[in-house]
């Protein structure tokens, strides 16, 4: 059985990535792109941290979280492999886009980005219900 404190913050952690990924599709729509792109990020970033809601761990840097991540569900196989990649590019091109001044995203970069966070999103929710199912 989960901790009930535990399964409520992956819940409310899930519903901040949906929430940033309606954004980000909002933003791209408006060719918004860097906006679009620092929120699909986010969804994959606050996807991460409802797993770890369920092991109690969280990290106050993204580096924390994104490393705890990948050792617990990449490297156990409880992700595929390629998920790594899309967390690095969603942060690179997050963090290129918001720290450097002459850095633009460009549409065909968030189209792919918005692809791979709803990809994720849908593994991560996937998972917390069958893990939860599997507590139960």
């Amino acid at each position: 059985m989960v901790n009930e404190n535990r399964k409520a913050l992956s819940r409310f952690r899930l519903e901040q990535a949906i929430e940033c990924l309606k954004v980000a599709e909002i933003l791209a729509d408006t060719n918004h792109y860097k906006d679009a792109a620092n929120r699909s990020y986010y969804c994959i970033f606050h996807s991460m941290r409802a797993i770890l809601a369920l092991d109690g761990f969280d990290s106050k840097k993204h580096s924390g979280v994104i490393s705890a991540f990948r050792r617990g569900y990449i490297k156990t196989g409880k992700f595929l492999p390629h998920f790594s990649d899309v967390i690095r590019d969603a942060f690179n091109i997050r963090t290129d886009s918001d720290y450097e001044d002459f850095y633009f995203v460009t549409k065909p970069e968030v189209i792919e980005q918005l692809e791979s966070a709803k990809i994720f999103l849908e593994a991560v929710e996937k998972y917390i219900d069958n893990f939860l199912e599997a507590k139960e």
